[in-house]
């Protein structure tokens, strides 16, 4: 779906060489699309690599599960007004990571009924909203619902992540490639 006029030139997966081709390949393969943030980022075949290197390792070999993982991109795309990755994530968390739709609406509101998500989620929502300026309090509470140091680390990995793709697809305003939902919407917009 289109919200605007696209900014920045997509990338034909089709045309694409090199390191962006296979990128693109296997991104397909994990997907099943090559989704337009992918398309739009390979313009910078470096920052595609970096970005899909950062997130694979993360997937891979970090402490946070898919779903708190989800958690923390809906909390982040909708304190950035970003529809295009609230989008992504709320498709990706309910039909991916075993969200139900209330768990995701709650997330972008930075609640969670798990007591260790809604921890992860109120360090979250501090970081975003207040630029990494986590407070004393902020950090102790974090740390007596039981996030270890790297824990926090991997939350504002997260979180920077997610501002990187938020504000990437809304400067270039990226077509909606995903089931459409806006910052804006109630809940009952989810997919």
């Amino acid at each position: 779906m289109v919200l605007d006029m696209q900014r920045l030139h997509t990338v034909d997966p089709e045309k694409a060489t090199g390191d962006t081709a296979k990128l693109f390949t296997a991104t397909h393969q994990a997907l099943g699309v090559v989704p337009n943030l992918a398309r739009v980022m390979a313009n910078n075949p470096t920052v595609l690599k970096g970005y899909v290197d950062v997130v694979t390792a993360l997937s891979a070999r970090g402490t946070l599960s898919a779903g708190v993982r989800e958690r923390i991109a809906l909390l982040v795309a909708q304190e950035n007004r970003s529809d295009y990755c609230l989008s992504v994530h709320a498709f990706r968390g309910t039909r991916v990571a075993g969200l139900t739709t209330a768990e995701a609406t709650r997330a972008r509101r930075g609640e969670a009924d798990d007591p260790w998500a809604a921890a992860v989620l109120d360090l979250a929502a501090a970081v975003v909203r207040d630029r990494g300026a986590v407070s004393d309090a902020q950090l102790t509470a974090a740390r007596h619902a039981g996030l270890s140091d790297g824990h926090v680390v991997e939350v504002i990995a997260q979180v920077a992540l997610g501002v990187f793709t938020n504000y990437l697809a809304t400067a270039a305003r990226i077509d909606v490639d995903w089931p459409l939902v806006r910052h804006t919407d109630g809940e009952d917009a989810m997919p």
